[in-house]
This record gives structure tokens, sequence and C-alpha cells, in this order.
């Protein structure tokens, strides 16, 4: 099912404060940023490894993002695992008695299809299913 590591996801109140830590003082590489409407979210990414970091600011105080940080604080928000195919992870792991967000893939940041398992289902952790497919 899980092939590796995708991205870690931390939420942040801004990009732009946070993008010199990880660029200058980490050194990693900035792929870029983009805006995910449907999640509420201004991406950036960075490259560590084979893994990225993908930091998430809240586009209005009615994201899911913004609710994460004013409940918890900004940090850690998510892990998302590489699978083959989002839909058929999706359907197993419900299957195994797992507790679904998205009940069908969805396009997240930079074109993959993303499905996310509920926190009280993954021992508290919000874990996202992620397949490399770029948007047609």
């Amino acid at each position: 099912m899980v092939k590796g590591i995708s991205h870690i996801g931390i939420a942040v109140c801004s990009l732009d404060e946070q993008i010199p830590y990880y660029r200058d003082v980490l050194g990693l590489s900035f792929l870029g940023k983009e805006t995910v409407e449907d999640q509420g979210v201004h991406v950036a990414m960075f490259k560590v490894g084979d893994t990225r970091i993908e930091l998430l600011e809240p586009i209005s105080p009615e994201s899911p993002v913004a609710k994460f940080i004013e409940k918890r604080g900004e940090g850690f928000h998510h892990i998302a695992y590489s699978v083959d195919d989002c839909k058929i992870s999706l359907k197993k792991a419900e299957g195994m008695g797992i507790r679904l967000i998205d009940n069908e893939p969805r396009f997240g940041a930079d074109g993959h299809l993303i499905g996310f398992l509920h926190p009280k289902s993954t021992f508290g952790v919000l874990t996202e299913l992620t397949q490399e497919h770029k948007k047609p």
C-alpha cells in the first residue's frame, strides 16, 4: 500500500515569515508556491532528500488549516504517504475500519490525487494518501 513518505504538512500563519527559515537557515531546496482553493490554503514546498516539506497557510479564517492553527497553534499538521492508487488505498483502509475524511480521491497540491484518513482512526495523526498524478 505505502511506497514511502511523500511529504510532511506544517500549518503556518504566514508563508512569507516561514519560507526564509526553511530555505535560508535549513538550506532546503525551495520548489515554489501555489494556492489550493478547495483546501483553502496557500502552499510552499521544499525538497529534503526524497521527501517534501509542505507549508500550509490558510486563505481565510474559515479554512480547515485556520481552525487547526486556532486550536493547536502552528506546527505539524499531517504526514502524507505515497501510494500507487489513492482510490484503492482509501477503500482498503475503509474496509479495515479506518474512518475516511475523503471517500474519493481529489486533487491536491502539485496536481496529485489525495485522500485523507481521519485522525480519530489513526491514533491522532492526520494521514494523507498521495498518488502522484498531474491534472489533465
